[in-house]
């Protein structure tokens, strides 16, 4: 059997707000405390733990969420009501576009602490 993602950890400068971000964007309850984290779960029982980290400056993550269609236009949604900017792509060189990479389409959000935050409708196809 292969390995199969428990947990990761994604440090913030607040745990709570962090979360609420992430939650709020997929339409998910709201973080748990769970010893030094606020802990967001996701599918299969994995979960994303925010840390706080009180450095100077926090190295971005990206983290990549595979939604449904309906879900994406949903978030996409949410994302344009905030009127938050988004990109089609990872280097921020296309402003407020999505992609439609192998056959899905997706878009690019950062969170407060400057995370990457992806939403693709259909996964990466790798030759």
């Amino acid at each position: 059997m292969p390995a199969r993602l428990d947990h990761t950890i994604v440090r913030s400068r607040d745990r709570f707000a962090a979360a609420q971000f992430l939650t709020e964007l997929i339409g998910a309850p709201e973080a748990k405390p769970f010893g030094p984290f606020a802990s967001v779960p996701l599918e299969n029982g994995v979960t994303l733990d925010y840390l706080d980290d009180d450095s100077e400056r926090i190295v971005s993550q990206h983290l990549a969420f595979l939604v449904p269609d309906e879900e994406f236009d949903e978030i996409f949604a949410r994302v344009r009501e905030r009127e938050l900017p988004y990109w089609a792509d990872p280097y921020h060189q296309e402003p407020q576009e999505i992609n439609h990479h192998h056959q899905g389409r997706g878009f690019y959000v950062d969170d407060p602490d400057g995370h990457s935050i992806e939403f693709i409708t259909h996964t990466y196809v790798i030759d």
